[in-house]
């Protein structure tokens, strides 16, 4: 499924045939610092959990609802091409997860960010790691800056009082709209 998010912006979901053009996308923004590694293969093999934001033929967005337990689903590889950053694009992507993670059945939302600030505007809270043990032993053992991580866990309930409450969860279309 497509959805319009302004005269030039689409989000659908990734295809496994666009693993390398996720990989040069998440390569530009860790190269800046923002983002973690990622393989090509295991973006192919991932590709439908990713939302791709397009222009055109061009992916200038995209993000993975990566679950980490029954409860609780993570934005994990958040991206956007710099000459597309401040319309929107990002916060419409983690609204999409938003909406995906709640029909899924998760309760809570996290994302590890160098960036709070980005995703406290969207409703999600600092917390201590150790309240996300789902993350710790799912990828943080493996991770190279173990114990030494300079990334805030946050965490928005995936509630719908919640989300209506903090305008979260509209549709990415006035996600866009307001940003202009």
């Amino acid at each position: 499924m497509t959805q319009s998010v302004g005269t030039r912006i689409a989000l659908r979901p990734a295809e496994p045939s666009e693993a390398r053009r996720l990989y040069a996308l998440i390569q530009a923004n860790l190269e800046e610092g923002h983002l973690l590694p990622r393989t090509r293969s295991e973006l192919a093999v991932h590709a439908a959990r990713f939302v791709v934001a397009v222009r055109g033929r061009k992916i200038v967005g995209c993000a993975e609802l990566a679950a980490l337990s029954p409860q609780v689903a993570e934005v994990r590889s958040l991206a956007v091409d710099r000459a597309a950053r401040g319309h929107g694009i990002g916060g419409a992507i983690v609204d999409e997860l938003r909406r995906r993670a709640r029909r899924q059945g998760f309760e809570k939302l996290c994302a590890f960010t160098h960036a709070p600030g980005y995703f406290s505007e969207m409703g999600f809270s600092i917390v201590p790691h150790t309240w996300l043990l789902e993350k710790i032993f799912t990828d943080c053992v493996k991770c190279p800056h173990f114990r030494a991580c300079g990334q805030y866990a946050m965490v928005v309930p995936l509630d719908t009082a919640f989300d209506a409450e903090r305008g979260a969860g509209r549709p990415a279309s006035a996600a866009l709209a307001m940003t202009r």
